[in-house]
């Protein structure tokens, strides 16, 4: 591993020095960190009457993606990369209270097939876990970190180009139109087309006929939609831009003339190793042929003719999405009610279970070492747990599992929709062993006790009336392992008495040992 060089070093004192400076408390300090497939980006803001003011911000060449073998398989060379650069970013991040701060990973650990081992080793040091987020959340976040960043009522495109995925929103204000992620970035398309460092006319034709393939996919409908102006965000626009001033070719905005003309400079001056415009850092040197060629190729096929830059993107979308869940607009509660309603679940039902889950979970929060977050998780897919009854009845557990895994759920990480599905599978039938496993290497021995809470609420509540005889729940020994449920007086108190006795057996299996009384 080649030791820090000299410049990084003096941006991590700089900013460093620019954090210190503030005098902030921890309440008003933000920290997004955004894992990309080239490189790692910490951005640090504070809060300024609603809005986020960014004082710090530090960006080092990672290449996730280009550590990635035909097989998806990260190398070890790259997580060691990744895991050294996030050492890096740890002190910087010291200072902000771990609900203000998030870390999100996009396309390079969404596709290796072992990001597992990447994430867990980085976990042990971060103060929050990483989210893997999918590629429509993404262009969501993106959109949001944007339409903060230049305030219009105009309907918008907005293009983000990263190292393994590239993002198209149409949006209005503050809201989301169409969304797509396309799995196309300056990093892999590097590696495709400009990987013997060369810049010719069959390498850029390639590239090129590569996006518009891509974008056959949506152009159509993006069209159909339409938008008032277009703008880009992240490195690979802001290279573009900076390059088409510094040679005179545009003033503020990126034009389709000045791309074209870009593209003859380049191959006239044939090499990677020869690019050396001011507006093209180090570490974005190798991939910037393949991202002007994309942005050309998307420029052509949508018939933009003027390309306007936005500062804001991912991390700023963060930093706002999070503001929203601390104030308590929440877009994972939109999501989740417009599951509901689209599969039709039985409200009434769902609002019993979610109460008996609270009150369960709230006897039992200090011996288990429960969080809030943990209360949102359980509440959240205690809602959805019967949304598996619009496929069909028979195991309709396992239908939930799967929607819940799978669909597109605004503000959700996929580690989040992963264990919302592993608590939903969970809270009918029989247990197996395998699942725990599974559950313990998605969210530790915690996700394991919010499935078995579920289903414990689920019992309490299968004559679906509230009269039914309410249960309680308490921990019996510091390990842990054995938990007692006592029955109140109410309906059906037998047969929830014989329910739960019949699941002494069931908990056994997961290492719990269930008593009831009462």
């Amino acid at each position: 591993m080649q030791p820090v060089q000299t410049d990084t070093t003096a941006r991590h004192e700089a900013i460093a020095k620019s954090i210190h400076a503030t005098g902030l408390c921890r309440d008003e300090l933000l920290g997004a960190i955004d894992l990309g497939s080239n490189s790692f980006h910490l951005a640090i803001a504070r809060l300024d009457h609603g809005e986020v003011r960014r004082i710090a911000s530090i960006s080092e060449k990672v290449q996730l993606a280009a550590g990635l073998d035909e097989n998806n398989v990260l190398s070890d060379e790259a997580m060691e990369r990744g895991i050294d650069c996030l050492k890096r970013f740890l002190p910087h991040v010291s200072e902000i209270s771990p609900e203000r701060l998030r870390i999100v990973a996009t396309n390079a650990l969404r596709k290796a097939v072992n990001a597992g081992e990447f994430i867990r080793r980085a976990n042990a040091f971060l103060p929050k876990p990483i989210e893997v987020i999918a590629g429509r959340e993404e262009a969501r976040l993106i959109y949001l970190g944007v339409s903060h960043s230049n305030a219009s009522t105009d309907k918008r495109l907005v293009i983000d180009i990263g190292g393994g995925s590239t993002e198209f929103i149409i949006g209005e204000g503050f809201e989301p139109i169409e969304m797509e992620s396309l799995q196309m970035g300056c990093v892999s398309f590097t590696r495709k087309f400009f990987a013997d460092g060369r810049i010719s006319e069959r390498a850029f034709d390639g590239a090129m006929t590569a996006t518009q393939t891509e974008l056959l996919s949506i152009a159509k409908r993006y069209k159909k939609t339409g938008w008032d102006n277009a703008i880009a965000s992240s490195g690979t626009a802001k290279a573009c831009k900076l390059v088409l001033q510094e040679l005179g070719f545009v003033q503020d905005v990126i034009t389709l003339d000045g791309m074209i003309k870009l593209k003859k400079h380049l191959i006239k001056i044939g090499s990677i190793d020869k690019i050396t415009f001011d507006g093209v850092k180090a570490h974005r040197q190798a991939v910037f042929p393949a991202g002007m060629a994309q942005l050309l190729a998307i420029m052509k096929t949508l018939d933009i003719k003027e390309l306007y830059y936005s500062d804001g993107a991912l991390r700023e979308g963060v930093m706002y999405d999070m503001l929203g869940r601390l104030d308590n607009e929440d877009v994972r509660d939109r999501s989740v009610s417009a599951l509901a309603k689209r599969y039709s679940v039985d409200i009434k039902q769902a609002g019993r279970v979610m109460t008996t889950c609270g009150r369960l979970f709230d006897m039992v929060k200090a011996d288990l070492g429960f969080d809030d977050e943990d209360r949102d998780l359980l509440r959240r897919a205690s809602n959805l747990h019967e949304i598996g009854l619009a496929v069909g009845h028979s195991n309709y557990q396992r239908h939930s599992a799967y929607l819940l895994e799978f669909s597109d759920m605004a503000g959700f990480a996929q580690t989040e929709q992963a264990s919302m599905a592993q608590i939903a599978l969970n809270h009918r039938r029989k247990l197996k062993s395998e699942h725990l496993n599974t559950i313990e290497n998605l969210g530790g021995r915690k996700l394991a006790y919010l499935c078995l809470i579920l289903r414990l609420a689920i019992t309490a509540n299968n004559s679906r009336t509230i009269k039914s005889a309410p249960i309680y729940l308490s921990v019996m020994n510091k390990n842990k392992d054995h938990w007692k449920i006592t029955l109140g007086d109410g309906l059906h108190k037998e047969l929830i008495g014989g329910q739960l006795t019949a699941d002494i057996a069931q908990f056994a299996k997961w290492g719990i040992k269930l008593s009831v009384v009462g």
